[in-house]
This record gives C-alpha cells, structure tokens and sequence, in this order.
C-alpha cells in the first residue's frame, strides 16, 4: 500500500477530509515511492549516477531529484502526508526524525570525531548516516544560525553525493530559510544544493472563513466565561489539525513583540497580551500584516481608568480592519458597552461599528 492509497482509506473511513491540495502532494509522494521500488533501491543509484555522469542517458527533472522538499503554513497537514509517504515506502533502511533533533545527533557525531582527529569531520558523519539509511525524512526542517546552515549544507551535499533520497517539512521555501540572519550569504549556496537535489513542492490550503465562523458558531462571544473559553479551545484544535504550536514574533521600529499561539498565518491572543502592554500603531500593523485570522479573548468592559486599554484595543482593531482579518472575540459585554464613558468613548463608536461589521456574514464571506 502506497501513500496515496493510504490517504484514500483515511477520507473513507472520515479520519479526514479531502483536501485537493493535499492530494496533489500526496500523489507526488506516490510517484517517489513507486520509483523506490526499484529493485536494490535503484532509483538512488541511478540519479546518483546521472548526476555523477551526466552524459550518460538523460532522465527527466523529476526523477532527477533525490527527494521533495514540502513547505507551507503550519496546520496544512504536512507532517502527517509525509507519515503516510514513510511508513508505506519500500525501502528497508529508512529513518523518520525531528530535524532538531537530527542536528543535535549531528553536532555530537561531529565533536566525537574531531576528538579522534578526523580531518574531515562533517563528511565522515554524513557517511555514517548514509550508511544506515538510505531514505531519510525530516519533519520540521530550519536554519537559526549561521553554523547550523553550513552545517546542514554539508551534509545533504554528501548525503545526496551517495544516492540518499531526502524528504523534509518545513514552513518556510528553502529561499527564506536562515532570511535576515548574520552572514546569509554564506549559506545562500547550500540553499542551491537543497533546490536542485529536491523537487519543491507547497501545501496551499487556503482557509474557508465561512466553514470556520459555522463552525464557532459566531464570532462575537458574550460573555467572556468558561463556555466561551472552551468553545475557543475546540475551535483552535480543529485549525490546528494536528500541527503544533509556533511561536509569532512580530517587530516594528527596533522593537519586537513575541506571541506563543500561533500557526501559519493565524493566531490566538488575549487582551492582556495585546492591549495591556505598551504597544503601538506600527506593532498592530505590523500584526495585522501578518495574519489572516485572530482569535482575541477576554476582552473586558473598559472603564475611564482603562483608558490606555481602550485607546490600543481602538487602534489594535482599526489595523484588523483594515487588513481584513478574521476576527472572533470573546468579550465582556456586547461592542457598543464595551466603552461607554470616558475619554475616548464618543469615538469608539467607529470601533463598535467595525466589530459589528467584522462579525457580519458578508465580512465573512469577503476575501
């Protein structure tokens, strides 16, 4: 039984839903597999062959590639297509790892050799790898400094040198890996070694707004209570599907805002983490740029004392609006009591009406 196949009996028996661009992906991991199947694992052998020997027989660009590399937002479903692809790929010397805790595995094998006096420690890692596996799959694949980067570039140029087919996740396209960090540049070659060695491939899953707010039901919540939170819980775990957790950090004017709950482009926030701390109009639009949805709880009824509150949750919503996110609030009192006296109030009728607006069916359904 191959990936596809698998995928298959997952939506009839209901444990997922079709998802055409999950399909796509699935049906190129299908087309990897079957070419593992070649007998002794040819399919290594021969494109480590045509690339060592170019000259001899032309293969497609396809069967060229030593692997696929799957990126796209958190929640698509990407760890769990590359499972199917694993756990059904003929291929006996195979391994399924974390990449961050491949790195830590790599970085110790590296140390150990250096104490023996390898003169080429990387190389001699890399080949104990190879060794042991010739498929490798990487979940959750990133760069965060600049020795990790060279690291990693190393060694999939090895790894692909002795035929290792390679297949990783990852949120991001191998051209923003490591993007903005110290001495890039460095690294820029490996990101070529990595997009000519594996075949690119997106998980787009664009978020239907419309099921999301049937499911919520609303998306204004009154009151802010246990209910409301719970209804919230569930509502994020279905978002999720399966994906973890990603940290958001969002930076403006040389300061940064860092937000825990967070997954491709949504996120889920309460009040105090956004309107209680100093934050100002470049941050929420810096927030704003970045989502597509947001979740916001516990936002309270906001007296004259609160008035620093009010004044960022006014400018907070005006940069959603603006940017048309999707928002569900859960909140203490309906959007025209949220405010009523003091200063500021006669003005945060604009962002009552804009919540008003935000929780319509029509802003829903609007792209």
């Amino acid at each position: 039984m191959g990936p596809l196949q698998k995928y298959r009996d997952l939506v009839a028996a209901g444990s997922i839903a079709h998802d055409p661009a999950q399909v796509h992906v699935v049906e190129k991991l299908q087309a990897l597999s079957e070419r593992l199947q070649t007998p002794g694992h040819g399919m290594a052998k021969r494109v480590a062959r045509a690339l060592l020997r170019p000259e001899r027989g032309r293969v497609g660009a396809e069967t060229r590639m030593q692997g696929i590399y799957l990126y796209g937002a958190a929640g698509r479903g990407k760890s769990m297509l590359m499972d199917l692809f694993f756990d059904t790929a003929p291929v006996t010397a195979k391994r399924r790892v974390h990449f961050h805790a491949f790195m830590q595995e790599i970085h110790s094998g590296i140390s150990s050799q250096r104490e023996q006096g390898a003169t080429d420690p990387v190389r001699h890692v890399a080949d104990a790898v190879a060794d042991t596996a010739s498929l490798l799959c990487f979940d959750e694949m990133q760069i965060t400094d600049i020795t990790d980067g060279m690291l990693v570039g190393q060694l999939l140029k090895r790894l692909f040198e002795r035929g290792v087919v390679v297949v990783a996740t990852s949120n991001r396209h191998p051209d923003e890996l490591y993007d903005g960090g110290w001495n890039r540049q460095a690294f820029l070659p490996f990101i070529e070694v990595i997009k000519s060695h594996m075949q690119m491939l997106e998980l787009r899953h664009p978020v239907d707004y419309r099921r999301v707010l049937a499911q919520a039901e609303h998306a204004y919540h009154v009151p802010a209570n246990n209910k409301a939170s719970a209804a919230m819980d569930a509502l994020w775990l279905r978002l999720l599907d399966g994906e973890p957790e990603t940290a958001l950090t969002i930076s403006a004017h040389g300061r940064s805002l860092s937000l825990s709950r967070s997954a491709g482009r949504m996120l889920r926030a309460d009040f105090k983490e956004l309107c209680v701390q100093a934050l100002g109009s470049a941050e929420y639009l810096a927030l704003a740029k970045a989502l597509d949805f947001l979740i916001l709880e516990n936002v309270p009824v906001l007296s004259p004392a609160r008035y620093n509150e009010a004044s960022r949750f006014i400018t907070l919503i005006d940069a959603l609006y603006e940017a048309r996110v999707k928002l569900i609030m859960t909140a203490d009192a309906e959007p025209d009591a949220l405010y009523v006296e003091g200063e500021g109030s006669f003005e945060f009728g604009r962002t009552a009406s804009r919540l008003e607006e935000m929780r319509s069916t029509g802003w829903w359904q609007s792209s």
